[in-house]
């Protein structure tokens, strides 16, 4: 894609976390604060498999777009080979994928920017209904062709053309789709292995980070040094021995 490079992508942002105030609030409703030391209440950690939410048609469309936004290189697998699609299908399946936690009861309007999301389509239903678009259109102009069997070319410059609102998709908002699925990539790139992807931490070596070391204080002001240590996982948390 002639506007969306591997290191645009990569060096956007990467993660927002909210934490609704009605769960906070249902917490403390429920007896005693949010949180209690000593006690812990991991994420749950994701195991290679079928898929929870994507068909199989629509895990294999996946694959192939993440694999189209992060291409491999001589560092770093793509997309595919990390597990941003996992990621992606694990959220979907989960209160992610259903917007937990927000009010879904409307009225919906379209709001500003600044105002956060103003939508009644929820994240896996904005997949859903992109994907069957996307195949449509694929199949339409394509000869009859999935997304997965163009070349690499045709999957760059029809991925150009949804992010830049040039191709539209029928009975779907492609540019808003397209949006998530950039979000989502980002996220399941960098997230902890844990989730899914980022497989052998392969992003946090490509750009140093530590990962979740319990302390690396005594690196913190120490610019454009290499960090010596390898990445160490929230799941590798029991055998932690620095």
């Amino acid at each position: 894609m002639s506007q969306l490079t591997r290191r645009s992508l990569l060096a956007s942002t990467a993660v927002a976390l909210c934490i609704a105030p009605a769960l906070v609030r249902a917490a403390i409703i429920r007896g005693g604060m949010p949180w209690t030391p000593g006690v812990a209440d991991p994420p749950q950690q994701v195991r290679p498999g079928p898929w929870h939410y994507f068909t199989a048609d629509e895990g294999a469309t996946i694959e192939a777009m993440v694999d189209r936004l992060i291409p491999a290189d001589a560092d770093t697998p793509g997309g595919k080979d990390v597990g941003c699609a996992v990621y992606i299908d694990r959220q979907l399946a989960g209160p992610y994928g259903r917007r937990g936690g927000y009010y879904m009861a409307g009225p919906f309007k379209h709001g500003t920017k600044q105002q956060g999301v103003q939508s009644a389509t929820t994240p896996a239903a904005l997949y859903r209904k992109g994907l069957a678009a996307l195949d449509a259109h694929c199949r339409k102009v394509f000869g009859g062709k999935r997304f997965v069997d163009l070349a690499d070319a045709d999957k760059d410059d029809l991925l150009a053309g949804i992010e830049h609102d040039k191709v539209k998709l029928e009975g779907a908002d492609g540019h808003t789709f397209f949006e998530q699925l950039i979000k989502d990539t980002q996220q399941g790139f960098f997230a902890d292995p844990i989730y899914g992807a980022n497989k052998d931490m392969a992003a946090w070596r490509m750009i140093g980070f530590p990962g979740a070391r319990y302390d690396y204080r005594d690196w913190v002001e120490r610019h454009n040094e290499h960090f010596p240590l390898p990445p160490v996982s929230i799941s590798q948390h029991p055998s932690w021995s620095q």
